[in-house]
């Protein structure tokens, strides 16, 4: 399988509703987008409907990888919204099926977003991870480098916080 991505596709309430549905089954297999399970989609609607508003609006971008018509990976390139630092973006919400991991699907998706973004002139990208769960090595792979980590920033849950770890890879 080969995923076809699209920038900024047109957000149906059937996209919509994709979407959502695969934040809560990512959220829910353990995956660090913002939330912590169990989630139902009603719970991360919101947070949703925020992101699609700042993609419509002309903000963020979103990156949407289908398997045939199904979303089966994503990804945002938010805006920092700050003159100064309109050279590059923050991914977040890097999400895969939880059923196609393994497979070499989200080094696609974070290729695709590489080569977007040089498109789009940005001259590097910034994510962060949650500690604890070994996703940094992934990004490490990919040509990422922590750059800082904020200990303790993220509560999990009672008496559970992880670093937030900030990972930097120029697009030179």
């Amino acid at each position: 399988m080969t995923l076809r991505f699209v920038l900024d596709p047109y957000l149906t309430p059937q996209l919509r509703d994709e979407i959502v549905a695969l934040w809560t089954d990512v959220s829910n297999a353990g995956g660090a987008v913002g939330f912590v399970a169990p989630v139902t989609p009603q719970d991360v609607r919101p947070t949703a409907t925020a992101a699609f508003a700042a993609v419509e609006e002309g903000h963020d971008r979103l990156l949407v990888g289908f398997d045939g018509d199904r979303p089966a990976a994503m990804l945002l390139l938010t805006s920092n919204r700050f003159a100064l630092k309109e050279h590059w973006r923050t991914v977040k919400r890097v999400m895969m099926r939880p059923d196609l991991q393994g497979h070499g699907y989200g080094a696609a998706l974070m290729r695709e977003a590489e080569r977007v973004a040089r498109l789009l002139g940005w001259e590097a990208l910034h994510l962060t991870v949650r500690a604890g769960l070994g996703t940094e090595r992934f990004y490490e792979g990919l040509g990422y480098k922590e750059v800082g980590r904020l200990p303790g920033a993220l509560r999990v849950g009672p008496g559970d916080h992880r670093d937030e770890i900030h990972m930097w890879r120029a697009l030179d």
